[in-house]
């Protein structure tokens, strides 16, 4: 999230050399902490949705899918580049704010936007159905296509045909993206201002699903050689990998069930593709 220019310290209120009112009198608007209210802590770097709030304190979730507990504070927020206090949402306020599978408040009866000339680019099938499957709503409302790359052995030849400039962005999500692995070499290739390369460090796009969320304790180890979703499938006895695929992905019902690297990753990439020019 971009920062207002003198934010911090003794600039951060702005200045109104015409009121001559008593600073006491002009107290913060006050705003329910909401799930799903994007809320930055005044004085800090932190940014985070709400994902709880009770009397004394609210839970942000960061980017990376961390948690922070932050002590309420009369004024000690920003919710859209204002100044706020929060406060706990009563029952009503809480039930009326329902949620995307990513976190995000629904907006109601919004329809698809007209694509953007902006995309993201995910490895394969199983990563782009994935990415529906928690951030459909929100990239719907934004306008943003998602499309398999089947690899990123060609990438370099993809960014240059998309031809990427001012207002037609590329997000693009790669699978084990690590030190020394193939994907890393391939993004250290690309630098272009209206590129943005993220990922997870999980083999294959299975991984970033928490096992719990299917009934086992971890993903099992596949030997170094062996395809890591043959592998897995015989570990688990199952004969029919299109068919475990579809119950893993039937089996995700919000960002929760993902782990936290995937979900900055992702989160990194909407921001980029749509911000504006």
């Amino acid at each position: 999230m971009a920062e207002t220019p003198y934010r911090k310290g003794i600039l951060s209120e702005p200045l109104d050399l015409d009121d001559d009112r008593p600073r006491s009198h002009r107290k913060p608007p006050v705003i329910a902490a909401t799930p799903g209210l994007e809320v930055e802590v005044r004085g800090t770097q932190l940014w985070g949705v709400v994902v709880s709030c009770d009397s004394a304190f609210v839970t942000l979730r960061d980017r990376s899918g961390r948690d922070h507990k932050v002590r309420l504070h009369e004024g000690g927020f920003d919710v859209k580049g204002d100044q706020c206090t929060l406060v706990r949402p009563n029952a009503s306020t809480t039930a009326s704010a329902s949620r995307t599978a990513s976190g995000s408040i629904a907006v109601a009866d919004a329809p698809a936007r007209i694509a953007r000339a902006s995309r993201i680019l995910v490895e394969g099938i199983h990563d782009a159905e994935l990415v529906e499957k928690v951030w459909g709503d929100d990239l719907r409302v934004e306008g943003i296509v998602v499309e398999p790359l089947q690899g990123a052995d060609n990438l370099l030849e993809v960014v240059r045909t998309f031809g990427p400039r001012s207002g037609r962005r590329l997000g693009i999500l790669l699978d084990h993206l690590v030190d020394h692995s193939k994907e890393s070499r391939i993004a250290a290739g690309i630098d272009h201002p209206d590129v943005l390369v993220t990922g997870h460090p999980f083999v294959d796009i299975w991984a970033a699903v928490k096992p719990s969320v299917i009934g086992i304790a971890a993903w099992p180890e596949v030997p170094k050689g062996q395809p890591w979703k043959d592998g897995v499938c015989a570990a688990l006895g199952v004969d029919d990998s299109r068919l475990f695929w579809k119950k893993i992905l039937n089996s995700v019902s919000s960002y929760a069930d993902l782990e936290p690297p995937l979900i900055g990753a992702v989160e990194q990439l909407i921001d980029f593709v749509t911000e504006p020019s």
